[in-house]
């Protein structure tokens, strides 16, 4: 941030400061100079995120370049064909309802599903709140769809884990069942944080973040043995690797093992889903499947996991069997 002054304008608070040979002015709306300090870093952070007459299109690369080497930022380079074409020319302020109720639209009419659109709206959101803070506009998204019901049965595992792959998607399989990991979580792994003396896999990339879904979690023994044979063969830092580089996305490779198992609609994030399901049917406290997930607040599982355990509302069930209470009465 760079050096500025605050001044006195008529009865109000002014910040000035220089960027590319010319100075900048603005009126503050502080009423005490310890206000005005406060908003002045607001003021100055904004018009430099978000100079006068940025487009989306700016915006957007500014904020990809502030998250340079996070996948967010390789993400949002994908969604951005095809948002361009609609957000792209304008301005922040020209971002309305109706611009983004004709978006959902288009979307739907190309076939995309709901989840994708409400995620790519949400990455515009993002980026307007990181340039224009409280005055960003608003960005309606359509309503988020409920969570997929569909888990792998132990059957099912089976074939997938029986189902002929190349290693790099061998080693991601059972990583994501045996941890309970987002497929990104497993694609930043690095060898680093595999532990083999603990039997510790670390999935966070530091103790700062990212920290989403991510934990530290046992290695359990199929997972050690397939870790053991990826690390023999590693020629990276990378645990995921393919042709001596690291892997930026499975989806090829995932897809193909999925098809030769005789399986339909399994997606990485199912793995993850069956890999919580199992861990709450066995009979694991939801507090220690939250561990596992990442989840801070143990209630997030529970609303989502809740259902799978053996002894979910069982006692409530029981306290309902009237035709027991009659015969007793009887």
């Amino acid at each position: 941030m760079p050096d500025f002054k605050i001044g006195r304008l008529h009865d109000g608070f002014v910040v000035s400061w220089w960027a590319d040979g010319k100075r900048r002015r603005f009126r503050l709306n502080a009423r005490t100079r310890k206000e005005a300090e406060s908003e002045a870093r607001d003021v100055i952070k904004r018009e430099i995120q978000a100079p006068a007459g940025s487009t989306v299109a700016d915006l957007w690369q500014n904020y990809r370049t502030e998250k340079k080497g996070r996948r967010v930022a390789v993400a949002m380079g994908f969604e951005w064909k095809a948002m361009a074409p609609h957000f792209g020319h304008l301005r922040p302020d020209q971002i309305t309802t109706d611009v983004c109720r004709a978006y959902t639209a288009d979307r739907r009419k190309a076939g995309k599903h709901d989840g994708t659109i409400w995620t790519e709206l949400g990455h515009l959101r993002t980026v307007l709140k990181w340039a224009l803070g409280d005055g960003a506009p608003r960005v309606e998204r359509p309503a988020k769809p409920a969570p997929k019901e569909r888990y792998l049965t132990h059957e099912e595992i089976g074939r997938l884990l029986d189902a002929p792959a190349p290693l790099h998607i061998k080693t991601a399989i059972y990583l994501m069942l045996g941890t309970a990991a987002r497929v990104g979580a497993v694609l930043d792994l690095t060898w680093d944080r595999v532990d083999f003396t603990r039997e510790q896999v670390n999935l966070r990339t530091s103790e700062v973040g990212p920290l989403k879904g991510r934990a530290i979690v046992p290695m359990n023994e199929d997972l050690r043995a397939v870790l053991q044979t990826a690390r023999a063969a590693a020629v990276t830092d990378y645990v995921i690797e393919w042709a001596g580089q690291p892997v930026a996305s499975i989806k090829t490779g995932f897809n193909a093992t999925v098809k030769a198992a005789g399986l339909e609609k399994v997606t990485p994030h199912v793995l993850r889903h069956t890999a919580a399901v199992h861990m709450v049917e066995g009979g694991t406290p939801i507090a220690e499947v939250a561990q596992y997930l990442g989840h801070s607040n143990p209630s997030i599982t529970f609303r989502v996991y809740g259902r799978y355990s053996p002894t979910h509302l069982r006692k409530a069930a029981a306290l309902l069997n009237f035709s027991r209470l009659r015969s007793v009465q009887a």
